[in-house]
């Protein structure tokens, strides 16, 4: 039952982000996206696969390890969870695609922290990371990529 619930609640914590600030279709719309961009259609089904895996993760930590001892673990997941979060508010709602590429490359880096804290306490935990992380990177060099298309624009 502990599993569930640690489960349900880090869902719901990662998709607080796309309830603060939704997709923006007129601002996405307007700006040039790179060939190599996803259909808009896939970005919510691929980002609730990843929130599903990283919440997968997270409960078999928790439920195995007490949060107080596991502190390295903690602060990556937390920074994580920030930068994470900010992506679609830089993004969607300010509209300040330098900054919001400067997030995504900390998401990242810290999606790198997380899954490298999450192997050195359990290996198939980490395994639900894998797919986030290079995600994360792709994402990265997507941002990047819009960031520089997009510079005579802003």
């Amino acid at each position: 039952m502990k599993k569930i619930l640690i489960f349900i609640v880090t869902l719901l914590l990662f998709f607080l982000g796309s309830f603060i600030c939704p997709f923006n279709s007129d601002f996405y719309n307007n700006i040039i996206i790179p060939n190599f961009a996803p259909p808009k259609f896939l970005f919510p089904i691929i980002w609730t696969t990843l929130y599903i895996l990283i919440s997968i993760s997270v409960s078999i930590i928790y439920t195995k390890f007490s949060f107080k001892y596991i502190k390295e673990y903690n602060k990556s997941l937390i920074y994580n969870y920030i930068f994470n979060q900010s992506f679609s508010i830089i993004f969607f709602c300010f509209k300040n695609l330098f900054l919001s590429f400067i997030i995504c490359l900390l998401n990242f880096i810290s999606s790198l922290f997380l899954y490298y804290e999450t192997k050195e306490l359990d290996k198939f935990s980490s395994y639900f990371l894998i797919p986030y992380v290079l995600f994360s990177l792709y994402a990265t060099i997507l941002s990047l990529s819009i960031y520089i298309l997009n510079l005579n624009l802003f």
